[in-house]
């Protein structure tokens, strides 16, 4: 049984909106929140209460996250089930699924732990190497997204 064309749309809303949200915190809300001081004209916020104010909005990101993998989930094991397998799909879906729960489930309340350790830690270079990998985990699930999503529209463009 194929899957209805409104599910394939509201599958690929859902891959474009999180690629969308993911970027637009990448490229516009963390530049903008880790230089408040250009904005507000002089330093208001210390470094760690930006990074206060970022982790909450990746919180919130988390939400949108784990949703989307659900989605993923279910969309992709059913077309797995249906035997509407490829290696061009399975892949990034597996990427997409294991980037995005370890970014909900393991980097985020890592870095919120080690905040609520204080300032000191979260200068240290195990809070920065945590960080660092938190980033390339979203670099990885925003890519494995964009092939899923090119890959979905594909698929449904020349059918």
């Amino acid at each position: 049984m194929k899957i209805p064309k409104f599910i394939t749309l509201i599958y690929i809303i859902i891959l474009g909106a999180t690629l969308g949200a993911g970027l637009y915190a990448g490229v516009v809300v963390a530049p903008v929140t880790f230089n408040s001081e250009i904005y507000l004209g002089s330093e208001l916020l210390s470094r760690f209460q930006e990074g206060l104010i970022m982790s909450e909005n990746f919180v919130r990101l988390g939400y949108l996250v784990t949703f989307t993998v659900v989605c993923v989930v279910l969309y992709e094991g059913y077309k797995y089930k249906m035997l509407d397998r490829e290696a061009f799909s399975t892949i990034p879906a597996f990427l997409a699924i294991s980037s995005g729960l370890l970014y909900s489930y393991y980097y985020i309340p890592q870095i919120l732990h080690m905040q609520k350790e204080g300032e000191s830690i979260t200068d240290s270079k195990l809070f920065e190497n945590l960080h660092f990998a938190s980033e390339l985990d979203f670099k990885l699930f925003t890519l494995a997204l964009l092939v899923l999503l090119a890959r979905t529209l594909y698929r449904n463009l020349r059918a």
